[in-house]
């Protein structure tokens, strides 16, 4: 008998990000701590400017989204359907600033939050990929 584990026994065992982060609670608890710091911290002014006065929205949409993209719960596509991130953020000016302030207000999160070196390396390589294909205009 061999030793080495077929595709599907691997794949039914692998951890998803949502499991490393710790479930629903610290996805919200990162969402959080996100928008904390988005209003907290000058440096995010920019990034800050593009979102309404309450950000009570926008932390659920995150939270719904991230929850799903992360390996857990579709609660942003039992809401809205498919994401279209790109689409639905095009009415905005996204940048390569507002790109960089949103990866690092997203890194100074999971930082707070004390997440594993390694997860946060992995998040940050994933989060660069959506954010830099969410830019719409060449600045």
């Amino acid at each position: 008998m061999s030793t080495e584990s077929k595709p599907e026994e691997s794949a039914a065992t692998e951890v998803t990000a949502y499991e490393l982060i710790g479930g629903e609670a610290r996805v919200r608890e990162l969402v959080d701590r996100f928008y904390d710091l988005m209003d907290l911290e000058a440096e995010f002014k920019g990034l800050r400017s593009m979102h309404p006065a309450s950000l009570d929205g926008s932390r659920d949409k995150l939270f719904w989204f991230l929850c799903g993209w992360l390996g857990g719960p579709n609660h942003f596509i039992e809401r809205f359907g498919h994401p279209r991130l790109r689409a639905r953020h095009m009415p905005f000016e996204i940048g390569t600033s507002e790109r960089d302030q949103w990866m690092r207000c997203m890194a100074l999160a999971m930082q707070d939050l004390g997440l594993p070196e390694d997860l946060q390396l992995r998040l940050m390589q994933a989060f660069f990929g959506t954010a830099d294909w969410m830019r719409n205009v060449p600045r």
